[in-house]
Order: C-alpha cells, then sequence, then structure tokens
C-alpha cells in the first residue's frame, strides 16, 4: 500500500516536470540569421532616456539611510486595551531600531512601558511592565542585546495625554524607545 503511493506519488511528479519542460516557448537561436540592429525594445529603451547603467549605488544606499533615520524617530509604539502583543504595523520600525542596535553596540535604550488609567495601580505597572518586555524580546530577536536594553514600567503614572475617553487612552497604552547617552 505504501509503495503504491510512493509510485503515484513519483508518477505526479514525473508528469508535473514533462509538463513544464513541454510548456517553454522559447527559442534557442544559434545565431544564425541574427541581425546586429536593436530590437524595437532595444531602441525604445535607449531612446526614453533610461539608463540601467546610470543608476547610482551610492543614491540608493543615501536613500535606504533616509528611509532607516526616518523609521528610527518613531520611538513611540501604541497597544490595544489590555494587551502587550506588538501591533504589526510597529515591527518596521522596530525592526529599525533592533538594525541599529545590532551595528552600534554602544548604543542603550531604556524601554518605558505605560499603561491608561484603567484597573489597579499595581495591575497597570505589570502590564506597562509586560509591554515592554514584549519589544525587548522582539529587538533582541532581531539583532540587539540584553545589554543594550533596559525596561522601566510607569503604569498610569505618566500619561501622555489627559482624559478619560478612549483617544486619551489609546495615546496612553505605549512603549516609549528612549536612547540612552553616555
Amino acid at each position: 500500500m505504501q509503495t503504491t503511493a510512493l509510485y503515484k506519488t513519483l508518477g505526479l511528479a514525473f508528469g508535473a516536470m514533462l509538463m513544464t519542460a513541454c510548456a517553454s516557448k522559447g527559442d534557442i537561436d544559434s545565431g544564425a540569421g541574427a541581425s546586429s540592429e536593436p530590437t524595437a525594445t532595444e531602441q525604445q529603451a535607449d531612446g526614453n532616456g533610461v539608463n540601467a547603467a546610470g543608476v547610482n549605488g551610492e543614491s540608493l544606499q543615501a536613500q535606504a539611510a533616509e528611509a532607516q533615520a526616518a523609521l528610527l524617530e518613531q520611538t513611540v509604539f501604541y497597544f490595544d486595551f489590555d494587551q502587550s502583543s506588538i501591533k504589526s504595523d510597529s515591527k518596521t520600525a522596530l525592526m529599525a531600531h533592533a538594525a541599529y542596535l545590532a551595528g552600534n553596540s554602544a548604543a542603550r535604550v531604556v524601554l518605558e512601558g505605560h499603561a491608561d488609567e484603567r484597573g489597579t495601580v499595581e495591575y497597570n505597572l505589570a502590564l506597562g511592565e509586560r509591554r515592554a518586555m514584549a519589544v525587548r524580546r522582539f529587538l533582541m530577536a532581531n539583532g540587539a542585546s540584553a545589554d543594550q536594553l533596559k525596561v522601566v514600567s510607569f503604569g498610569e503614572e505618566r500619561p501622555a495625554v489627559m482624559g478619560s475617553n478612549e483617544a486619551a487612552y489609546a495615546k496612553n497604552r505605549r512603549v516609549e524607545v528612549k536612547y540612552q547617552s553616555r
């Protein structure tokens, strides 16, 4: 019974390879009868001012550095109510922070965890710490070292926005990434 299944699998794999090989439409030009005149596509590429040889690697690196710097400017990461999981829209900026920390071993960061005013003081301190630890784990998984990261929880004690409405609560559920100077 196992042998039959093996033969069927091999037969299907061979059939798929055969179909793929037969589906090729490209002609191989042996050079006989080939002209040295540029094709219409080549002429169009030359005529439109698009020059692939003109792309400068330094400008691409500069653009990448600018994009990295823009991501590093995002230092506040928000969380859903009563949650400590990192939102998907925060991951790109956190990856940039992790890459920066991985490339700069002298850099140090304090991760400040915060919560909104709902819940007890003790619960909010613990929630702020869970949020900061989630960011810490993410940064470490992406290249930062443990000795570069310090976690502090302020719970509800340092609100970013005063108020008792959902807009204020949303701004207070956060982790702030603060770089330390030596």
